[in-house]
């Protein structure tokens, strides 16, 4: 080691893997091989930099230098030009579209300039599958100073004091949530990691697994002394190989390194963990039915109380926490609580890991302080609507969350505010919309999610969420009334009072609020029977404007069920009663002959 020089830095995560990452190591090395210098410049796979649009990433250590949209075949002239030559591959730089000047370092990035990395620190920082490059940044300090050094109280009164609350969803306070487990008296308690991460666009904790798994498992022994627990478990779907891989590499280390197991680091304390897989069931992110799924039975809700602090899993006090809320507890324990509440706004402490989706520019995760307008996340982050289009809506809580329009991109994003919107913060899941989406079909996307995730344990969100998307789909199809828009309002409202669990009660959310802020959109499909955005596929009419028709016959060509008729060099004609809405005489005609409303 003491002979390295520069380590280059790959994105390993999931997103750059499948875009070709591990290629391109293997090209690395061996360009360095062939250059001879393996023995003085290391590759390292990390995990996920956040900036996905931009992947695979390479960073350069120590220059700090930071290369984007890599492919394999940049290999050898990064190792012939950069490493051997010390010149920047320019062509290989973040170049910023507003100034029209090429970027060399990560921290001068607009994507990265107004971020504050607390849970995703290590992330693309350090290889995920080497424990020694987590001690070297600091893992289990935090650990070794809380057993050592602190009581339980101590330890559960410095997470109270910060603030930290649940990254989850609901928001409920971490320190509380410590503090009631640690108050019931069981021979018997557990923690539970759920990293089941089931919203649509979300991808926070997976990528905390998979480019930092010791914070996770340092954080659960830390709530694990707190609380007087010895066992942990991580609910982890079964769909993030990766995540599972290097979690099963984090445990093993941990355990060879003294750091889980009997009598961690000679303080008497014992703490193991064991991974325990989910089938990517939406409900199992509720707490009581995680807790079903992994004692074996169905992944149902039960009523509260009691609280899974009272009676969890096999009916011993447990206490639950998400990926992001426990990546956020090393840190707390080693800067303090002071340190930690001064980050976000009055009520919400610390920072939020959002995953951008959707027509957005930079898509990616950012990790921003609590209070941050949509705004400055959507704009100044995100760089703004893909091929600058206007803005419509951003989906922020999946499918148990709601619309943010345009009117409120200045409020600050934190749990109130949100909920004073009809939205809610959920896991961090943030999807951009521009002018060519339909609410309402978005509405009927994520009504259609919470009705094949239901458990159908409780009959308001087996029945109630089935008949809403009833109500959506024929409003779609242009077989929609005006008395169907006061049903589906009527309806949300009564199963958000009534259903069992919280997947039941934000369900009708997305209905609810693109209700309240795009009624006239509802209401052109149903009134018009027109899809004002052009996405509901029975409401279109495609028409050929004869003063523009050339008769190329392009489109007749094009046409699958053939109901295009007309001589070449003629004025053509679309047979409405054999058209099926497909749009591929719109997309073939070349002179703008083909109307679409």
């Amino acid at each position: 080691m003491s002979n390295l020089r520069m380590h280059l830095l790959v994105c390993g995560g999931t997103g750059c893997t499948s875009s070709d990452s591990l290629k391109l190591v293997d090209r690395l090395n061996e360009s360095l091989e062939k250059h001879g210098i393996s023995n003085e410049v290391e590759v390292v796979i990390t995990g996920c930099f956040g900036f996905c649009e931009k992947g695979p990433i390479i960073k350069v250590y120590p220059d700090n230098v930071f290369y984007v949209l890599v492919k394999p075949e940049d290999a050898e002239e990064i190792v012939a030009e950069h490493v051997i030559k010390g010149r920047r591959v320019e062509r290989l730089l973040y170049e910023e579209p507003n100034l029209n000047v090429k970027l060399e370092e990560q921290k001068d990035l607009p994507f990265y300039k107004r971020q504050i990395r607390i849970a995703l620190r290590n992330c693309g920082t350090i290889n995920p599958e080497d424990i020694n490059e987590s001690l070297a940044v600091g893992g289990y300090q935090a650990l070794a100073a809380c057993i050592s050094e602190k009581t339980r109280d101590e330890v559960i009164d410095t997470i109270v004091k910060s603030g930290l609350r649940g990254r989850g969803g609901a928001g409920f306070p971490t320190g509380m949530k410590w503090k009631l487990a640690k108050q019931s008296v069981s021979d018997v308690k557990y923690i539970i990691c759920n990293a089941d991460e089931g919203d649509p666009g979300a991808f926070m904790d997976r990528s905390i697994l998979e480019g930092d798994p010791h914070s996770v498992l340092e954080a659960m022994a830390i709530a694990g002394y707190a609380i007087g627990a010895s066992q942990g478990y991580i609910y982890v779907r079964a769909e993030y190989p990766l995540a599972i891989r290097r979690l099963n590499i984090a445990i093993e280390q941990a355990r060879e390194s003294g750091l889980l197991g009997k009598d961690i680091l000679g303080q008497g304390f014992d703490f193991d963990i064991d991974l325990t897989f989910g089938s990517g069931a939406f409900v199992c992110g509720e707490e009581t039915a995680l807790i079903h799924s992994i004692e074996g039975d169905r992944g149902e809700p039960t009523t509260k109380p009691p609280f899974p602090s009272e009676s969890g899993l096999w009916g011993k006090p447990t206490c639950i926490n998400n990926v992001e809320t426990l990546a956020n507890i090393p840190v707390i324990i080693s800067k303090g609580a002071d340190w930690f509440s001064k980050i976000g706004s009055e009520k919400s402490k610390g920072t939020k890991v959002f995953a951008l989706a959707g027509k957005i520019k930079n898509v990616g995760l950012v990790e921003v302080p609590i209070g941050m307008t949509l705004r400055d996340i959507i704009y100044e982050i995100g760089g703004g609507i893909k091929d600058d289009r206007k803005f419509k809506a951003v989906q922020t809580g999946g499918p148990s969350g709601g619309c943010i329009t345009e009117e409120n991109l200045d409020i600050p994003i934190d749990y109130e505010t949100l909920n004073s919107i009809g939205s809610m913060m959920g896991s961090g899941g943030m999807i951009v919309m521009d002018e060519d989406n339909c609410m309402v079909d978005i509405a009927k996307f994520y009504l259609g999610f919470s009705v094949d995730e239901s458990c159908g344990k409780c009959s308001p969100c087996r029945i109630g969420t089935k008949r809403l998307y009833e109500i959506l789909d024929k409003i779609t199809k242009g077989q929609g009334t005006e008395e169907d828009l006061y049903e589906l309002k009527e309806l949300g409202e009564i199963i958000k009072d009534t259903a069992l669990c919280g997947l039941g009660q934000t369900a009708p959310n997305p209905v609810l609020s693109t209700l309240n802020y795009f009624y006239d959109e509802y209401l052109a499909h149903v009134r018009d029977k027109k899809c004002p955005a052009g996405v509901c596929k029975s409401l279109l009419t495609y028409r050929v404007i004869e003063d523009k028709c050339i008769g190329c016959t392009a489109c007749a060509r094009a046409c699958p069920v053939s109901c295009i008729s007309g001589a070449p060099k003629k004025v053509h004609e679309i047979d409405q009663t054999k058209c099926i809405k497909c749009g591929s005489c719109y997309d073939a005609c070349k002179f703008s002959a083909i109307e679409m409303r």
